[in-house]
């Protein structure tokens, strides 16, 4: 099992949850968070601090495309592993239906 983050992060982007991850497994996209799944070590101290409830265990029925997406963009993005400051408009976005198709961006953020 690994915990990844699910399509509520995209435009939100809060942060709080890279700055409890003991093994800095979060990558920063242009507008959301990715965790490497092979560098998770599935102790969800992550998953509570998420303020957007972005971020799941893999075992959930249903989120194969965003354990896929977790994997690849982990692989691509740079490592987050300080807390910034989430978009002004996060609270806009928070529970918005279809952020995915909407919004995702395969560009990189900035890292650390």
């Amino acid at each position: 099992m690994t915990y990844i983050v699910t399509d509520n992060c995209i435009r939100c982007k809060y942060t709080d949850c890279v700055e409890v991850c003991p093994v800095d497994c979060f990558y920063e996209g242009e507008n959301m968070l990715v965790i490497h799944p092979d560098e998770c070590i599935d102790c969800g101290v992550c998953e509570p601090e998420c303020p957007a409830d972005a971020i799941r265990p893999d075992t959930e029925p249903g989120l194969e495309k965003w354990l896929e997406i977790n994997k690849t963009y982990s692989e691509q993005w740079p490592v987050i592993t300080v807390k910034k400051e989430h978009a002004a408009d996060a609270k806009d976005f928070d529970g918005q239906k279809g952020k995915f198709e909407k919004y995702f961006s395969e560009k990189p953020g900035e890292g650390d």
